[in-house]
């Protein structure tokens, strides 16, 4: 699924994946995981609208579930669950590998090895 090396106890990025939308299930599983997910997402939509951007909150609004979407020009859109034909995870996840488990495994190799190893945290790009 990504293109970055993985930890191996770091859990695969789902970067590049698309979800699967063959049921309402599915669906409401596919918007919780673009909602952790920290990268942009695009969606289709039944209308053949295509929307990227980063899935900032899902609510129920008018008795429908909707995902909100904030576009890269800083637009928030809200789109039905039920209105999602397509749910692909297209951005770069920048903490995929990043979990704290992984970077005290780093630390403690690092001061096994007799490197200089700091608190300081690693840059984000």
């Amino acid at each position: 699924m990504s293109q970055s090396p993985q930890q191996p106890d770091s859990p695969p990025s789902l970067q590049g994946s698309e979800a699967p939308l063959a049921t309402p299930e599915d669906r409401q599983r596919a918007v919780e995981l673009a909602f952790d997910y920290r990268g942009d997402v695009t969606i289709h939509t039944q209308d053949g609208r295509v929307i990227e951007g980063y899935v900032f909150d899902r609510r129920r609004s008018n008795g429908q579930a909707v995902a909100r979407v904030m576009t890269s020009d800083g637009q928030r859109v809200e789109i039905p669950y039920d209105q999602i034909s397509r749910l692909i995870f297209s951005g770069r996840d920048p903490a995929a590998g990043k979990s704290w488990e992984t970077w005290v495994r780093k630390y403690v190799e690092k001061k096994i090895r007799g490197q200089s190893a700091s608190m300081d945290p690693e840059p984000l790009e």
